[in-house]
């Protein structure tokens, strides 16, 4: 993939080359501000989140659609696919994703002497860990593996199951990656949607989620990538902060110069 410095100034959108240049020293770059497109479906997300959470916690039909698909086994009905799907829900795996995605963003920032593309990923999946994390511990649900009562929503029980974490990450993972490839960013797109709905979609099939937890992954998952780049001068702020340090340790000592001692007058006389 070719980095987003590298391409040629046609190929590049106004709203990306904005997005690329970096703020002034000692000027405050401020918060981008968003498209109504954009926030429209940034506020979208987030009523489809909060809907979800609250489908949940007020035990409503929602609730019943994850008993329906539990109770219909689909693992036990279609086993020749476990075997493919338990290899592939590794996509969705924090390790494992987090690994190959850094690997690739290592390399680029080592190509482009920036580190933009990890700070990207790294600010994108703390938001997402705190985000998601919160709701997990405060709902405290089980999954179905270990579920008690049929058609309870299995709540304040211990457990961390809502929302997805599996869906959540594979939506935020390659949906950075999307984001920082921005000649490929449509095909890009399209690959890390597919891979987050085939993995939160496996979940539900080898039993290990809910479908409600696979929705709240989903849509969380998406507002932290909408909401990338209102991070963008933090990202920018804290480049340009590690840059200037490694220019002051890389700089060389200034030595003063050494005071030669005046030679003496002899007496007259």
């Amino acid at each position: 993939m070719q980095a987003p410095s590298e391409l040629p100034e046609n190929q590049t959108s106004r709203r990306e080359r904005a997005r690329r240049t970096p703020a002034q020293p000692g000027r405050d770059a401020g918060w981008p501000p968003l498209s109504r497109r954009h926030a429209g479906l940034l506020a979208l997300t987030c009523l489809g989140y909060l809907l979800v959470v609250a489908g949940v916690l007020l035990d409503t039909a929602l609730v019943d659609l994850d008993w329906s698909l539990r109770l219909l086994r689909p693992s036990e009905r279609w086993p020749g696919l476990q075997p493919l799907l338990d290899n592939w829900v590794v996509a969705g795996q924090r390790g494992p994703s987090a690994i190959a995605a850094f690997a690739w963003l290592g390399w680029r920032a080592h190509r482009l002497r920036r580190l933009r593309p990890l700070l990207v990923m790294g600010a994108a999946l703390l938001l997402l860990n705190v985000t998601v994390g919160a709701v997990k511990i405060v709902t405290g649900r089980l999954g179905p593996h270990y579920a008690h009562y049929v058609g309870s929503p299995e709540l304040f029980s211990g457990g961390t199951i809502f929302p997805s974490g599996h869906t959540a990450n594979a939506v935020v993972t390659w949906g950075v990656l999307s984001y920082l490839a921005v000649r490929w960013g449509r095909t890009g797109a399209v690959l890390a949607a597919t891979t987050a709905c085939s993995v939160g979609l496996t979940t539900v099939y080898l039993g290990t989620h809910w479908v409600s937890d696979v929705l709240a992954g989903w849509t969380a998952g998406l507002l932290v990538l909408l909401a990338l780049p209102l991070l963008e001068p933090l990202v920018t702020a804290a480049e340009q902060r590690v840059a200037a340090r490694r220019a002051h340790r890389t700089a060389p000592a200034v030595i003063p110069p050494r005071s030669v001692p005046r030679p003496r007058r002899e007496p007259r006389g």
